[in-house]
């Protein structure tokens, strides 16, 4: 299953904008409302939960400075990843896209394709303010 968000505007250049990504502690700002739990375990790993939703650990699988960040799950249970690109627009702008791609059977992704195409959209929305 491959989710792809809007792309999100962001006024930071594409290094700051690379840097803002890459401190995992600044996805707490970037989550949707209904945040349960937000908890950064270490400096490649942190931890979040929706409400009714079960917890989910991302971990940094793969960096390529100031163009892209991929982040993945900790768990072999639910195996994705989401994918940020991140492109240079001008000296002071940059350009996010977001995307998920996860191996699910077709009863699982019929059931988490909106709630994960929601929640793409909204990380996107949040990071087009900071």
């Amino acid at each position: 299953m491959f989710i792809e968000s809007p792309k999100a505007e962001v006024a930071k250049t594409q290094e700051e904008t690379y840097n803002f990504l890459n401190d995992l502690s600044n996805f707490r700002q970037l989550m949707p409302d209904n945040i349960d739990k937000f908890e950064v375990l270490s400096e490649n790993r942190f931890l979040f939960a929706l409400k009714g939703m079960p917890e989910i650990v991302l971990e940094k699988k793969e960096e390529s400075p100031y163009n892209k960040l991929v982040l993945g799950a900790a768990s072999d249970k639910l195996p994705f990843t989401l994918t940020a690109d991140i492109i240079e627009l001008s000296t002071e702008k940059s350009e996010v896209t977001l995307s998920f791609n996860g191996e699910f059977n077709a009863m699982m992704a019929m059931m988490i394709k909106t709630p994960i195409t929601n929640f793409i959209k909204t990380l996107s929305t949040n990071l087009a303010k900071v």
